[in-house]
């Protein structure tokens, strides 16, 4: 049997971090994911789906994940119940990750695609400049520093 999950998608909301009563670390968030398709009206629409993480990668999400930001969730589904207070039965389907990476840099959740690379949750999250960045200036390039 096999339950695998992967998606990619962009945080609702900030994660919301909690402790267990025996001091566990467990954060929830909601990733927007996209349909491959869009809608008789040629809107995209998106799934909202919920995302569990435990532990050191609980609280590391909880460190460098905010709203907006692009991200990539492998995990399992996980379907849950309990009654509520009007004694009804709530069942909750869920995704609890093992591998979260970040897609994008701090401050590129603003821009629709900055083509930068990924991040493991436990890398460096140091902002540098990008290096190609348009500026407006010709880049001063010799035929001896091309490969080719």
């Amino acid at each position: 049997m096999l339950n695998r999950v992967i998606l990619i998608g962009r945080l609702t909301r900030d994660p919301e971090l909690r402790y267990t009563p025996s001091g566990v670390a467990v954060t929830q968030f909601t990733l927007a994911v996209d349909r491959p398709f869009s809608n008789q009206q040629g809107q995209r629409e998106a799934d909202f789906i919920n995302i569990v993480t435990w532990r050191q990668l609980a609280e590391t999400c909880a460190n460098y994940l905010r709203k907006g930001r692009l991200t990539a969730v492998e995990g399992r589904i996980q379907v849950r119940n309990y009654d509520n207070n009007e004694g009804k039965r709530v069942y909750v389907t869920e995704v609890v990750a093992d591998n979260v990476r970040f897609l994008e840099s701090a401050g590129s959740s603003q821009r629709e695609d900055d083509g930068g690379g990924s991040r493991n949750f436990g890398g460096s999250r140091t902002s540098t400049p990008d290096p190609f960045a348009d500026d407006g200036k010709p880049i001063d390039i010799s035929d001896d520093d091309l490969p080719f």
